[in-house]
């Protein structure tokens, strides 16, 4: 298998390219990463000078450039995981998330149907949904209802992708996981945040009441998922990815606390975001009863793991905070590129 895997050096693709190196040693992965402020390449260092792992720098909106790839590499698969993915950023800047997300997810879908790519993997969120009661659950039925110019990017890609199957028969599986934790997630989000602020002892920000319910997926569950919705998904459809670890966002700090040892003083409420959707809880019983994936962690295995990482790794997030890990790349990279 030839596999393009698109923003492979953000938190979720870089954990995705590691994995299928190690479970499918003979694929060979093109990795088609912009490296915006959330791409990494240093996340991937133990991949240098390995035949089977292809970095290319660029953009998934650029169709020459993909359609270059596609012929030169012969692409079976394409596993989309680039996107602009923050929701306060989305706030801020939403035509950001337009360019990246739905135009650079068209032009993607369209060199793969004009390629002939074999199988296209989009990979999506369970924030398409809205947000829930305080009871139920999404189901892969359940009515879009994005609230966020993040979550509404994301929505349109995913129906451009089943579009792309309805109307030219490109063979498209959409998944849509709950929020990922783990190795080398950007500092903005929750639970590395937390983390560094905790460890420099600076106020812990937490939106609201803090009673915001999110559930939690380890992202080394989330790749195992994504390979199997590639191998064994049925065309056409949509799989939903969840950890069943629903937890209220205070609860998730707190225990934060607890593991590196800091006082619960340091948590300070400040003005929820606009929109902020109150709770998300995944049914994954799709791919489990038909697809036979199943997760390996449970939240609190999974939490201490990933505390304990950035706790052991602090040179990683410093580096990511400072921006000096955009010189990895120029290092690495720049010379051999123009040369």
């Amino acid at each position: 298998m030839n596999v393009l895997v698109t923003g492979g050096c953000g938190f979720i693709g870089s954990n995705l390219v590691k994995y299928l190196r190690r479970v499918r040693p003979d694929w060979t992965l093109v990795n088609l990463d912009k490296l915006t402020y959330a791409g990494n390449l240093e996340n991937l260092k133990e991949l240098e000078g390995d035949p089977k792992h292809i970095f290319v720098r660029g953009d998934v909106a650029n169709r020459e450039l993909i359609e270059h790839l596609m012929a030169v590499h012969r692409i079976d698969a394409v596993m989309h995981l680039a996107a602009e993915s923050h929701v306060d950023r989305s706030i801020l800047g939403p035509e950001a998330f337009i360019q990246a997300n739905v135009l650079g997810t068209q032009q993607l879908l369209e060199a793969s149907r004009t390629r002939g790519v074999k199988r296209f993997l989009m990979v999506s969120t369970d924030e398409v949904y809205g947000s829930l009661g305080p009871t139920g659950y999404f189901t892969e039925t359940s009515p879009l209802q994005p609230s966020s110019p993040y979550s509404a990017s994301k929505t349109s890609a995913d129906l451009l992708a089943l579009a792309w199957h309805h109307t030219f028969g490109l063979d498209v599986v959409v998944t849509r996981c709950s929020n990922n934790y783990g190795r080398y997630q950007f500092p903005e989000k929750l639970i590395p945040l937390m983390v560094v602020n905790a460890l420099h002892d600076k106020p812990l920000p937490v939106y609201g009441d803090g009673a915001n319910v999110r559930d939690w997926l380890h992202v080394e569950d989330h790749c195992s998922a994504l390979l199997t919705a590639l191998e064994k998904g049925r065309a056409g459809e949509v799989y939903n990815i969840g950890g069943n670890s629903e937890r209220k966002n205070i609860e998730i700090v707190k225990a934060i606390l607890g593991l590196v040892g800091k006082p619960e003083s340091l948590i300070k409420y400040v003005k929820d975001r606009p929109g902020h959707d109150r709770r998300y809880a995944i049914d994954p019983t799709k791919i489990r009863t038909e697809l036979g994936w199943t997760p390996a962690h449970t939240f609190e295995q999974g939490l201490q793991e990933t505390v304990r990482w950035y706790v052991d790794n602090a040179a990683w997030w410093e580096r990511v905070m400072s921006g000096a890990y955009r010189q990895y790349f120029e290092t690495q990279y720049r010379t051999r590129l123009n040369g």
